[in-house]
């Protein structure tokens, strides 16, 4: 997914963590998803308090969206660079198109991660149609960001299907990294250039589920439907909670109407980068750089830095850069 705000500003990224024990709750803000009938998003990374969880430093949380009334998700192929993109959807589907030659339909429960590195565009555009799967569109889409060392790496996308599994007051589907439940761990395939963790969790009504967690992480809980404690801190639908390193345990309890969850992890991430809009660099003039080879591209040169793919339209231009030197921060 892109970022379609047509003023993005620098962020701040690198943050330090909170107090051990304590949990930050970071309420979303909307975004639209361009267009005049434009899907809204809730976005929650990066927000004032805290700009990253691990190298998790995007998350925008959507739907339950009607695809017939509000057009769905229409995103022209647009640039990306040192990041991964991690698409999670709970219900529809969305076509998914690529530079390095990928398409791909993402699918409810279906971990789609696609690696920018050195550059690559895409396009995401809702599927449509009669079948009552397709009619409500709601996912999380989640950005990760690359260590300087694998910033340029050749662009990739690969594909999980995770086997849910059932414990004892709920179900568990680790889609990126590890995680302990009832005495046992459960791990993902899917290779990451930092360690991360990455799992939808299912609560029954009223269930209280302990999860071993690595007590390097700092952690974050994406609220996606119905309410949550998280250890005692009450968080609400599209609420992120955030817990500092240095718990090995992380207990969630749901509320009457059960509850479910994205539950994200990695250890700080220790470096300092710039993000603005779809770029991620290491100084001003690697975005500045970025968006100059981008618009002399928009998608078009199928040996330039982004690729090409066909798609029946214009891709999206970059918007302006601030009139002030971007910073890298950490």
């Amino acid at each position: 997914m892109s970022s379609l705000e047509t003023r993005p500003d620098e962020v701040t990224c690198g943050d330090g963590p909170a107090p051990e024990g304590a949990v930050t709750v970071l309420t979303p803000r909307e975004v639209p998803l361009g267009g005049p009938r434009a899907m809204r998003v809730r976005r929650t990374l990066p927000s004032r308090g805290r700009t990253m969880i691990g190298a998790w430093c995007f998350v925008d949380h959507y739907g339950p969206d009607e695809v017939g009334r509000s057009g769905g998700m229409v995103v022209p192929p647009h640039p990306h660079t040192a990041l991964q993109t991690v698409s999670w959807l709970f219900s529809g589907e969305i076509e998914h198109r690529d530079s390095t030659g990928v398409h791909a339909v993402v699918r409810p429960g279906e971990l789609n991660l696609m690696t920018a590195g050195r550059g690559v565009c895409h396009s995401e555009v809702s599927v449509t149609g009669d079948e009552p799967h397709l009619q409500v569109l709601h996912g999380a889409q989640l950005w990760v960001a690359l260590p300087a060392a694998d910033a340029g790496v050749d662009p990739a996308f690969q594909h999980h299907a995770p086997q849910p599994r059932d414990v004892h007051g709920g179900r568990v589907s680790v889609f990126l990294g590890a995680l302990g439940v009832d005495g046992e761990q459960t791990r993902s395939p899917v290779a990451t250039y930092t360690p991360l963790l990455g799992a939808e969790v299912v609560l029954d009504p009223g269930a209280r589920v302990r999860l071993t967690v690595d007590p390097e992480h700092e952690h974050g809980v994406l609220v996606d439907h119905g309410r949550v404690r998280m250890g005692e801190t009450a968080l609400e639908r599209a609420e992120l909670g955030y817990l500092a390193p240095g718990r090995s345990e992380l207990e969630l309890a749901a509320g009457e109407d059960g509850a479910r969850v994205l539950l994200l992890g990695g250890p700080p991430f220790g470096e300092q980068i710039v993000m603005w809009w779809n770029f991620i660099g290491r100084s001003h003039e690697e975005v500045v750089q970025a968006r100059t080879q981008w618009q002399d591209e928009l998608g078009h040169d199928p040996d330039g830095r982004f690729g090409a793919f066909d798609y029946p339209g214009d891709s999206l231009p970059a918007p302006e850069l601030p009139q002030v030197r971007l910073r890298p921060r950490g």
